[in-house]
């Protein structure tokens, strides 16, 4: 846990502490920036306060007296529930407003760990409760120099991979030979597991009008063909396997399964691309010029473009997420449609850009990774300029 630093941040932004709270370890963001890690399964309530300025303290159940024994400070033990809100009341003495792992109107719900009930109880007792979105950010979003080397060679491997699952729908098709959605997403999965890559889920196989939805996965019992003449999209996301802290690297890419594309899906592709570099330079500007960024001011360039080529209402996500040691991660995300996210993008944090057109007869998605670090941000790995024609 860093205190001192946490405390630093506490008094910057004029709250009176930062209180952590969790039940059955619904909120995994509170143990990362404290720090540890439960040694048993969480039964009952615990909370933790670190004030702006003095020692932190604690409050748990008698039965599980011990939760928090590995962060420093004095822990009160409560066993009914009149214990629980004095205690809590004792632990809160004198603090106006505190920050919690909650979004005003979920705003953020990556940051909304916290119960409605438990936010009334917190105010019932006299304390604002204010969001901890912006901390979550500096103690959580943040990467170190380490993520960011691993996040790279993660790129550099899963960009062999890409060009690998192209290069076998070619060669498949040389050959004669049946590739579908699924034989080319096992291939995928495969070829992490030799280049020493995890992935949780997925990754995106789909043709023609399946690429027009932008979560569509295929099955065992539901996937289509590659054929000649398709639109084929891989969205394909991984980090390297074995490491606690290993960050992920996430992209798209599509192609095109013959010699001429048409030219609606060039057309679509261009404006993809464009809208995507936009994005882009705008967030490299703000970064080297050292300009306040929010998320959702970067949704706007993108989808601006979009929007002024007339296909706006085919674009229906947002622009970006952020993305940590979970593909979605917890800091700002490139978001005016879904949510205005008007979180600051502040140096070591990492997000993707990746606006799509979805048609009714094909989709087109062109999605990297942004670093933003303290005088430059980066795109972690190559960037699609042009439609991968597999023919």
């Amino acid at each position: 846990m860093q205190l001192a630093e946490i405390q630093s941040a506490l008094r910057e932004l004029s709250l009176d502490g930062w209180l952590f709270y969790d039940h059955h370890e619904r909120d995994p963001l509170a143990y990362r920036v404290l720090g540890f890690r439960p040694a048993r399964h969480v039964t009952r309530r615990w909370y933790y306060f670190i004030p702006a300025e003095g020692e932190p303290r604690g409050l748990v159940h008698r039965i599980e007296a011990g939760m928090l024994d590995a962060l420093p400070g004095p822990k009160t033990v409560y066993a009914d529930w009149r214990n629980q809100v004095e205690g809590l009341r004792a632990l809160l003495a004198g603090s106006r407003a505190v920050a919690m792992q909650y979004s005003p109107r979920n705003a953020v719900p990556y940051v909304g760990m916290v119960d409605a009930g438990t936010v009334e109880l917190v105010r019932s007792l006299g304390a604002e409760v204010v969001t901890s979105a912006d901390l979550i950010q500096m103690f959580e979003a943040r990467w170190s120099a380490a993520q960011l080397e691993g996040c790279l060679e993660a790129g550099r491997r899963v960009d062999e991979v890409r060009r690998a699952a192209f290069e076998r729908i070619r060669a498949q098709h040389a050959e004669g030979e049946l590739v579908t959605e699924w034989t080319i997403r096992n291939f995928i999965l495969d070829s992490f597991t030799r280049a020493g890559l995890f992935t949780d889920h997925g990754p995106i196989v789909a043709v023609n009008d399946n690429a027009s939805n932008p979560h569509y996965e295929p099955s065992r019992d539901m996937h289509r063909p590659i054929r000649p003449g398709d639109v084929i999209l891989l969205d394909m996301w991984a980090k390297l396997a074995g490491e606690e802290d290993s960050v992920y690297y996430d992209i798209t890419w599509t192609g095109y399964t013959g010699a001429a594309p048409p030219s609606d899906v060039l057309n679509v592709f261009g404006i993809v691309r464009e809208a995507r570099d936009r994005g882009v330079e705008f967030v490299q500007r703000a970064v080297r010029e050292r300009t306040d960024l929010r998320g959702f001011q970067v949704d706007d360039v993108v989808r601006g473009h979009i929007v002024a080529a007339g296909y706006g209402e085919w674009f229906p996500h947002r622009t970006g997420h952020s993305i940590g040691r979970e593909v979605h991660g917890a800091g700002a995300n490139m978001d005016n449609l879904e949510t205005h996210d008007d979180r600051r993008v502040i140096a070591g944090t990492c997000f993707s850009i990746e606006p799509g057109i979805y048609l009714p007869r094909f989709g087109i998605r062109s999605e990297v990774n942004v670093y933003a670090g303290e005088a430059e941000a980066i795109v972690t790995g190559e960037a699609q300029q042009a439609l991968v024609i597999v023919a």
